[in-house]
């Protein structure tokens, strides 16, 4: 038997609207996957080691930034292991011990020991950085910053979620910024800024978008990390 016009009308609306659910769930899918990645690519506890890396492989070639090259690959290893792995672990350990209830810490009032922990090894890393001056005496700056950005996270957080992730992205800013005035910058410098803001705006949305922090506990960290950064970059 022939469908009705207005019939087949209908099951081609009934059709559409079956398929955009369906295309809507699959972008908000994909949307969500994107945003696990970028948080965990993009770690506070990992950003120092891009910062580092940037500074002593990305840059003496076309940049003569002072005090920073040459540092010994071993002396970058011990500092990589007292910033990133030394507080990973221990953050782990606390996750399996049931001290926190997961190592991405959304629990506000869980975050002060992880944030404690990350700060001695950024702290750690900064001493053992600053004996090996004149060289490392740039990276020793900038590991003392990230330890004052990790402590004024940690004080604040007693109060406010503020978004460690900004403050991380914040502090990689903060040092696109200083590579404008640095000495013979060339164009790269630009470059480098521009990347490094759109980073951080991926970074703040992936932050949104799970819905870890609002856009105003976004933007204070990402405040927070650039003011710090520039603050030892003036010294």
């Amino acid at each position: 038997m022939p469908i009705p016009a207005s019939g087949y009308a209908s099951c081609q609306e009934c059709n559409g609207l079956t398929q955009r659910p369906a295309a809507t769930s699959i972008f908000a899918a994909v949307s969500h996957r994107l945003a696990q990645l970028l948080s965990i690519v993009f770690h506070p506890l990992l950003v120092p080691t891009y910062l580092v890396l940037l500074l002593c492989y990305g840059w003496p070639s076309r940049l003569p930034v002072p005090g920073v090259a040459p540092v010994p690959a071993t002396l970058l290893l011990q500092a990589w292991a007292l910033s990133f792995w030394l507080p990973s672990l221990l953050i782990g350990l606390m996750a399996r011990f049931g001290l926190i209830s997961s190592v991405e810490l959304p629990d506000r009032r869980q975050r002060t020991a992880p944030l404690l922990l990350a700060a001695g090894g950024f702290a750690a890393a900064a001493v053992l950085l600053a004996s090996y001056a004149p060289q490392a005496e740039l990276l020793s700056r900038l590991f003392a910053g990230i330890t004052v950005s990790v402590l004024l996270t940690t004080l604040i957080t007693l109060w406010w979620k503020i978004s460690a992730h900004g403050v991380g992205m914040g502090g990689a800013v903060g040092l696109g910024l200083w590579l404008l005035t640095a000495p013979g910058r060339g164009s790269a410098a630009p470059l480098t800024l521009l990347a490094v803001l759109l980073l951080a705006a991926a970074v703040g949305w992936a932050r949104l978008q799970l819905r870890a922090h609002t856009r105003a506990q976004v933007l204070a960290g990402l405040m927070l990390g650039t003011v710090i950064w520039l603050a030892f970059s003036a010294f």
